[in-house]
């Protein structure tokens, strides 16, 4: 009988004259008798099933498969299967051996994201697992992404305005060597919108879609949405009413009897201030001002 082999299968993805193909490879065993490989090629149709897509025999120490769009597509998670028998004996085989599952399109890295309303950007990367390839000509060598958020509120609410804000809408993805599970790859920041509501924590959806690709390949795919949580913060609140009485962030109270154009409050992290002007509201009576105006940035 024939022992099994550690064949040890992975798969890689590779452009093929110019079309993306995904290569199993397996260690062979020691070469004393000649050896063939049954290798099929499957993908996930579901939790726990697999649906086969096809099968060859080689002498080979690969397999090739093309991703064509229709019995192979970009969102598939795809396994091949490696079996060794004897030239001859195809009744002795070895034990099957399953690669990892691959899956083949656009990845967000992190997949999830827990974010709080307090200004900072957070990181996400946008990855392609599969090489861009460069249909014609007149098309450039890229695949251009229209990113998009969505506010999925909580289950007891109607969906409101978008919960998070991203650093750009739209991001290219360029061919380059793939490495590292990434073929190409872009960056986007995605910040928590500071909305002064105090609203819970809500979840959003952020979405990208393929724009106007030349490649048959991208034209019907939809990527995975991430889940953004985005977690809420108390909100801080000042004051300025009438004659001024003014109290601060902290909780101090004042009156101001100026009269004149006052830097109000001012943020020493982000473009935001509030200018406040007070005129005289006495007359002759009293030395009285009050609020006539204000400009906020």
């Amino acid at each position: 009988k024939l022992s099994s082999p550690a064949l040890q299968p992975w798969i890689t993805p590779e452009l093929v004259q110019g079309r993306v193909h995904l290569k199993c490879s397996y260690s062979p065993p020691a070469p004393e008798p000649p050896v063939q490989f049954r290798v099929l090629w499957s993908r996930l149709s579901g939790p726990g099933k697999r649906e086969q897509i096809h099968q060859e025999t080689t002498l080979q120490p690969f397999s090739y498969i093309e991703m064509d769009g229709a019995n192979l597509r970009l969102g598939d998670t795809v396994f091949c299967t490696v079996t060794a028998f004897r030239r001859g004996s195809p009744e002795q085989l070895s034990l099957p051996e399953d690669s990892k599952g691959f899956y083949a399109g656009i990845k967000f890295l992190p997949e999830s994201l827990e974010i709080a309303e307090d200004g900072k950007e957070h990181a996400v990367t946008v990855l392609s697992t599969v090489p861009i390839a460069c249909p014609g000509q007149d098309n450039s060598c890229k695949i251009t992404l229209q990113l998009s958020t969505e506010d999925l509120g909580k289950s007891s609410q109607v969906p409101g305005p978008p919960d998070i804000a991203l650093s750009a809408c739209q991001v290219d993805l360029l061919p380059g060597p793939c490495s590292g599970g990434s073929c190409a790859a872009a960056r986007v920041t995605v910040t928590a919108v500071t909305d002064f509501a105090q609203d819970g924590d809500r979840v959003s959806r952020l979405s990208a879609r393929p724009a106007a690709p030349g490649d048959v390949l991208w034209r019907a795919y939809t990527p995975r949405d991430v889940k953004v949580t985005v977690r809420d913060l108390p909100t801080g609140n000042c004051y300025s009413f009438t004659d001024p009485h003014i109290i601060t962030f902290d909780g101090w109270r004042y009156d101001s009897d100026k009269i004149g154009t006052f830097l109000l409050s001012r943020s020493a992290s982000r473009a935001f201030e509030v200018h406040v002007r007070q005129w005289d509201c006495g007359g002759h009576r009293s030395v009285t001002a009050c609020n006539c105006g204000v400009a906020a940035r």
